[in-house]
Order: C-alpha cells, then structure tokens, then sequence
C-alpha cells in the first residue's frame, strides 16, 4: 500500500483543496466500524480531507492480530486513500494532541477523553445514536 506523507504542520494541497480537514484517531476509526458506520463516505461527501496519523496506522497494524474490526480498517483506509501524516510524540495520543495543537483549523476524531481536555480544535465524536458530530 502506497501513501503519501505530508510533514508537520503544512497541510499543502489537500487543505487548499478542500478547506476542512480531518485527523482521524484509533478510537474513532474502530468504533465506526464496530458500529457500521461508514465514516470514510460520509466525509467525504461532507467534503473534508481525511488524514490519519502514521501512529494510529501502526497501532491499527499492531492490533489486527487479534481485533478484526482493526484488519477492517486497514482494508478501509487502503480502498479509501486518506492522506498519512508524521507528527511527534512519544505516543499516538501525543502524536495527536501535537499535531491538533500545530494545526488549530482541523478537526479532530476522536472519542478520547483525555484527547478531547488536551487540545481546543473543535472535535468529530459519535452520539449514542450512531450520528457524526462535530463540537
């Protein structure tokens, strides 16, 4: 599988394209899918460009031994293309909190709490009854 890597914090092309961006968090990818959500369309047809972590796609690989919603959404994300980024961080969710912090015009999915405290971009979560929203 091919990806393109973009380098903190210029977004380039896919945010001059689009204008609204999405960094998409394990949890949220996992939970979608567990759910039958199918967030890679409803995005796209609501026009953001999607972009993933390189740390949430090595823990999706680490996990999809065991999860078959994990082996789900590698398959997702290869059919789907979504633009792979490099952020620091010693973990994933730092890598996440640092690159929300370097890019204050994204959104960010994600159903972490701790994620959620840690940054002030507005945030893509799933109410109880299986609907996107942004907050």
């Amino acid at each position: 599988m091919k990806q393109i890597i973009s380098h903190e914090p210029n977004l380039g092309e896919v945010y001059k394209r689009n204008r609204r961006c999405i960094l998409l968090d394990t949890s949220f990818i996992l939970t979608c899918i567990k759910n039958k959500i199918d967030f890679f369309e409803h995005l796209k047809l609501d026009g953001f460009a999607i972009l993933i972590p390189k740390q949430v796609m090595k823990e999706l690989e680490g996990i999809s031994k065991e999860k078959s919603e994990a082996k789900l959404a590698l398959k997702l994300i290869e059919k789907n293309k979504p633009k792979i980024v490099e952020s620091q961080g010693r973990n994933t969710d730092n890598a996440i909190i640092n690159y929300a912090k370097k890019n204050p015009e994204i959104i960010v999915a994600t159903l972490d709490k701790e994620i959620q405290s840690k940054i002030r971009n507005k945030k893509l979560i799933i109410k109880k009854n299986k609907r996107m929203e942004i907050i």
